[in-house]
């Protein structure tokens, strides 16, 4: 049930700085001219929120990363416990932050503040453990979201070593998605048109490969490289468990209804120091470092299964949105233009039935 606690300490561990730290130490670094500035983007992963657990990212501050000059087209928004109803049955919660999101969509949707479509789709929380009641639920968030729904993410990211607990978002048994009753959550969403999105860290890719391979008929999308760590016990460890990261993601590719994010790679969990620095990394030093984890899940998938994401404010830590974007053009340099439109907006445009730019 930790789906449905307090949001206090949601994120817990990738909160280096605070807003006004942030906003300061990413001041220290004069932001890039963006590259390829006219290639259409859709994000496919970002969050809203307003706590003095979590800081302040709402309309106005996602509006200010993107108007960096690259072309966002479009963006998804991501559940993160923000907003969760105080009131009424635990398990109809998460449907206040579908309630809070639309109305910071509608507000963008007046075209009062650019051109981005903000939130045209939205993937929302939910308890999979409580089974197929879950349905309820989902049936309320589309009937909230006025047609933006498109799926729902119930986080299982975790792990053994304590000190690795601190940089965990939520708490939940290790093999959560092997279930009975969470498999009988999981199995309402295809019936109701929406996907499934798999957040986990990669020494549960193999719980992630048995789910894609038991709902063949049901999307699920990889988030964030697979959530590869680099803390605690795994910290000093990049290439060893870079190979059992690889392995896996190559069986999970396998499953053709398994697309995959590239990003969240700036979390601090990923074990990057870029957070440490007393200047933020340009894009050519987040390029050389996230290429490892970028370029595999390419080459397993394929560029039609596979969107860059933002993942802000998380990745912010780690650096600005307009190097973040920079960074990934780097790292695809060489791809074709067809390449690039699959990446930056097509698999996004696809999976989450959003309008093509």
């Amino acid at each position: 049930m930790a789906q449905f606690g307090d949001a206090k300490g949601e994120y817990r561990g990738t909160t280096v700085r605070d807003d006004a730290q942030l906003a300061a130490w990413l001041a220290k670094r004069p932001t890039e001219a963006p590259l390829e500035p006219d290639l259409p983007i859709i994000d496919p992963h970002h969050h809203f929120w307003d706590s003095p657990h979590r800081g302040h990212y709402l309309l106005p501050e996602l509006l200010a990363d993107i108007g960096g000059g690259h072309n966002i087209v479009s963006t998804v928004f991501l559940e993160c416990r923000a907003m969760y109803r105080k009131d009424g049955p635990r398990e109809m919660a998460p449907l206040g932050e579908v309630e809070f999101v639309v109305g910071l969509a509608a507000q963008a949707a007046s075209g009062n503040y650019g051109p981005c479509r903000v939130a045209e789709g939205i993937v929302a929380g939910g308890d999979l453990t409580v089974g197929s009641k879950v349905r309820e639920l989902f049936e309320a968030q589309i009937v909230a979201a006025g047609g933006r729904m498109r799926g729902m993410r119930h986080g299982v990211a975790w792990d053994e070593h304590e000190s690795v607990s601190k940089y965990a978002s939520r708490t939940v048994p290790l093999h959560q998605v092997m279930d009975p009753k969470f498999r009988e959550g999981f199995a309402q969403l295809a019936p109701l048109g929406m996907s499934f999105e798999s957040w986990q860290y990669h020494p549960q890719l193999p719980d992630a490969i048995d789910l894609a391979r038991s709902f063949p008929d049901t999307t699920i999308i990889l988030n964030h490289v697979g959530g590869v760590l680099g803390v605690g016990p795994y910290a000093g460890r990049r290439q060893e468990e870079l190979a059992r990261w690889k392995k896996d993601i190559n069986e999970l590719a396998k499953c053709p209804n398994v697309y995959c994010k590239l990003g969240g790679i700036g979390m601090v969990s990923f074990g990057f120091d870029f957070h440490e620095r007393d200047v933020p990394p340009s894009s050519e030093d987040l390029a050389a470092a996230w290429r490892i984890y970028v370029e595999p899940c390419i080459e397993a998938f394929g560029v039609d299964r596979c969107m860059f994401e933002s993942n802000f404010p998380p990745d912010k830590q780690s650096g600005g949105y307009t190097e973040l974007w920079n960074a990934f053009k780097r790292i695809t340099a060489k791809a074709s233009a067809d390449e690039k439109r699959a990446l930056y907006s097509g698999t996004a445009a696809k999976v989450y039935r959003l309008e093509v730019p």
